[in-house]
C-alpha cells in the first residue's frame, strides 16, 4: 500500500453502508475494562476545587484561543484537578452508571489521560496518570521531562515552557470490541470532545491552552511507556497562565 493512500483508504473502508450492516452480536465476556490503573504506584489525592468566579458559556467561548507562550507561574494542584475532572472526570452517577463530563461512543471511553507536570505546586515534576474513578493522580515517575516532551511534539517549545502538558492515549480495544475498524473514527472524536472541555475549563480559570496533534508518535509513547499498539498516544495539550 502506498503511504499516500492510507488516509483515503481509511475514510472509505470505515464507512457504514445501509445495505452492509452486519448483525453480529457482542461477546460480553471479552469487553475490556473501562478504567486503567497503576495499583503499585503512589496515589496523590486531588483537592476539592471550584472556580473563584463563574463565567457564562458565551463569555468562555468568545475568549477561547490557542496560547503558546506562558508566564513562569505554576498551576495549583486544585487547578490541575479541576481541569482533569472537567475534561474527562465523573460528573454524576445514576443507577450504578458513572457518567463523565465528555461524551464517548457507546460509553466505552477509550481515552486515557496522562499529565507531564513541569511546574505544579505540591507536585514533583514528572509523569502522572489520571485515575478517574478515584479522582487521583498516579505517580509514574519523577523526572525533568521538558526537553523530551518538547522534542516529541515536533520540537514545539511550548511543551517545555508550559507548567503542564496533557497527553491523551487510546486503548484501542475498548472501542474495537464493539465497533471494529469504525472504532478509530470514534476514538479521535472522543479525544476531541475532551480537549474542548479542557480548553473551555481552562478559560474559566484564567488559563490558556493549545491543542497539539503534531507529534512523533513513537517518542511520545516512549515517554509514557506504552506500546503504541494496544495503547497509543494520539493528542496533547499544554496548559498555563498566558504571557
Amino acid at each position: 500500500m502506498e503511504t499516500s493512500d492510507v488516509g483515503d483508504r481509511f475514510q472509505q473502508e470505515t464507512k457504514y453502508a445501509l445495505d452492509a450492516m452486519a448483525g453480529a452480536g457482542l461477546d460480553w465476556s471479552r469487553k475490556p475494562e473501562l478504567y486503567k490503573t497503576y495499583p503499585d504506584r503512589r496515589s496523590i489525592a486531588l483537592p476539592a476545587f471550584a472556580p473563584s468566579r463563574l463565567m457564562t458559556l458565551d463569555k468562555v467561548l468568545r475568549q477561547r484561543r490557542s496560547v503558546r507562550e506562558f508566564q513562569g507561574e505554576p498551576l495549583s494542584l486544585g487547578q490541575l484537578g479541576y481541569l482533569l475532572w472537567a475534561s474527562t472526570g465523573i460528573g454524576r452517577t445514576e443507577e450504578g452508571y458513572a457518567f463523565r463530563t465528555a461524551p464517548s461512543a457507546g460509553a466505552l471511553y477509550p481515552i486515557e489521560t496522562y499529565v507531564v507536570a513541569h511546574n505544579v505546586r505540591k507536585l514533583e515534576a514528572g509523569l502522572y496518570h489520571y485515575a478517574i474513578q478515584r479522582h487521583e493522580l498516579e505517580q509514574l515517575r519523577t523526572a525533568d521531562l521538558r526537553r523530551p516532551t518538547a522534542l516529541a511534539a515536533l520540537g514545539q517549545a511550548m511543551c517545555a515552557t508550559a507548567p503542564v502538558v496533557f497527553v491523551w492515549t487510546a486503548i484501542v480495544e475498548r472501542s474495537k470490541w464493539k465497533y471494529r475498524q469504525r472504532a478509530y473514527r470514534y476514538i479521535y472524536l472522543d479525544a476531541g470532545h475532551m480537549a474542548e472541555n479542557l480548553a473551555l475549563a481552562a478559560i474559566s480559570l484564567g488559563l490558556g491552552t493549545c491543542q497539539i496533534g503534531a507529534l512523533f508518535d513513537d517518542e511520545v509513547n516512549k515517554i509514557l511507556d506504552v506500546d503504541g499498539v494496544e495503547e497509543t498516544a494520539i493528542y496533547m495539550s499544554v496548559v498555563g497562565v498566558p504571557a
